[in-house]
């Protein structure tokens, strides 16, 4: 009850602010069409675009799908022979809150342990609210700031599940609100010429000319997938697919506290159709933990990237590559069960942590197959002999998947396919009753975990979306005694 009073004490507070919102936005040449608080990926200039709230204009066609491109940051309209940019936006303020419903009936399971999914019926919700704001001092220059608040409760104490079920769920946050400062960052653009293209005004994001070269430095607090590991068609869990092996590469296990934020600095250099991509960002302190290390000479996350967007039989589609390597203090799994073999007792990687690395790499393939029609692949791996440390416990992932957009307005769904993996070294740990931060059900008969999910996104009115959602796992947690389970998801999306 009382959540339930708290709840709609957040109602009370978002409307004003919704209208407030509404009241500052600029009536320029800015666009209504966004990135969901700005995780679409700056992309090749031909990269296919999926955004859930684009507006349809006039013929019926929307924002978004694949004939005509969109006007985006990641499909620039080029500029004519003669024609000029006006007056450039200096200042923007935007609004965004999502509130996801889950329940999952009960399912059968053999047994359960410390870190399982409770096999009885259970419903968790999130619900998030950001404030957008950018400052443009000058051409090329962009800050952005994102103060945030979410309240949740997740389904088994958030453990489980290698694909956990909601991508709007953190390792931190509880009934209550709470306040934090999720993005504070600068972007400097540095114009090196070639074709002058108009991108439109998006959340972190300012409407205007780039060049087709040109390099970005980033640098600040954001998430390190705002500008690495990005998907057209499976990227935000505000407006697209819930499930955290649909937003980016399940075994990146990128560096981020336990919210999803880091501090770190990026440079992107485009080319034409190519964008090359190198950063490095802070890990936290502890496994999983919140605070973060900013000895990022000693303890990083390192990541590069390679990306390029083409046509295939007049179609927009996408290729990239990425690797990546993490240093921190961790636990190795043989470690863990060496020190058990001599020690006695339950393996534990937290008896053995020490300063190493881990490495791995991912793949993405996107491609437009009709007008609003998309199809697209992702793989991933890492070494998975150290625990996980930052994001979630995968270590082989592929998925597969398809979006359609435009049958009526900017509504929009999507079906996909996932199927995660752990490492031999992890297998082992596991089925000798180690724990890990998300999952541990006390022994293991292995089997790859896969998960189906369906969304299906309706834009009831400009700035409102209303999406129903399913996900069905067998094998959750990697374990064949347990499930499957069966997951419902209700979702409202505002955003102004």
């Amino acid at each position: 009850m009382f959540a339930r009073r708290v709840r709609w004490a957040w109602a009370l507070v978002l409307v004003p602010a919704f209208a407030l919102a509404g009241d500052l936005e600029q009536p320029r040449h800015q666009s209504a069409t966004r990135a969901a608080e700005g995780t679409v990926p700056r992309a090749a200039p031909r990269e296919m675009v999926e955004k859930e709230n684009a507006p349809v204009p006039d013929g019926g066609v929307p924002e978004g799908s694949a004939v005509p491109p969109a006007p985006s940051r990641s499909t620039p309209a080029a500029l004519g022979p003669g024609e000029s940019v006006g007056r450039p936006q200096w200042w923007t303020v935007g609004f965004q809150s999502t509130y996801v419903l889950q329940r999952k009936p009960g399912f059968h399971a053999d047994y359960s342990g410390p870190r399982s999914l409770s096999p009885s019926a259970e419903t968790g919700y999130t619900l998030t609210g950001t404030l957008l704001l950018g400052l443009r001092p000058w051409r090329g220059t962009e800050v952005f700031v994102n103060p945030e608040a979410i309240q949740n409760q997740e389904l088994s104490n958030l453990t489980g599940l290698g694909g956990l079920s909601n991508g709007e769920n953190q390792k931190s946050g509880g009934p209550l609100p709470t306040a934090y400062l999720a993005r504070a960052f600068l972007r400097q653009t540095i114009d090196l010429g070639g074709e002058r293209s108009m991108v439109d005004a998006e959340p972190n994001q300012f409407d205007g000319p780039v060049a087709s070269r040109r390099i970005v430095v980033t640098i600040g607090k954001l998430a390190m997938t705002d500008v690495f590991y990005g998907g057209s068609f499976a990227h935000d869990p505000r407006t697209q697919f819930l499930n955290w092996a649909l937003m980016t590469y399940g075994a990146s296990d990128y560096a981020a506290d336990a919210r999803g934020y880091t501090v770190g600095i990026s440079i992107e250099y485009y080319r034409d159709p190519w964008v090359f991509r190198i950063g490095r960002f802070a890990q936290p302190k502890e496994s999983n933990g919140l605070p973060l290390d900013y000895n990022i000479l000693d303890h990083y996350g390192d990541s590069i990237e390679a990306e390029r967007g083409y046509e295939l039989w007049g179609e927009p589609g996408k290729v990239s590559v990425a690797g990546f390597r993490n240093v921190a203090n961790m636990g190795s799994f043989r470690d863990a069960l060496q020190y058990t073999a001599v020690h006695g007792g339950i393996p534990d990687v937290g008896n053995v942590r020490r300063t190493q690395a881990k490495y791995g790499f991912g793949a993405t393939l996107e491609q437009n197959v009709l007008p609003g029609v998309g199809l697209f692949a992702r793989f991933s791996f890492n070494d998975g002999q150290t625990e996980t440390y930052a994001f979630t416990e995968i270590e082989r992932s592929v998925t597969v998947g398809a979006s359609v957009k435009g049958w009526h307005g900017a509504d929009a769904l999507g079906v996909a396919w996932i199927a995660n993996g752990l490492s031999a070294a992890h297998r082992d740990y596991l089925a000798a009753g180690g724990l890990g931060f998300f999952i541990g059900d006390g022994r293991l008969n292995y089997q790859l975990e896969q998960i189906a999910e369906a969304y299906c996104s309706f834009n009831v009115f400009r700035g409102f979306w209303f999406t129903v959602d399913e996900q069905h796992i067998v094998n959750p947690a990697y374990n064949a005694d347990r499930g499957p389970v069966n997951i419902f998801g209700l979702r409202i999306h505002v955003e102004y």
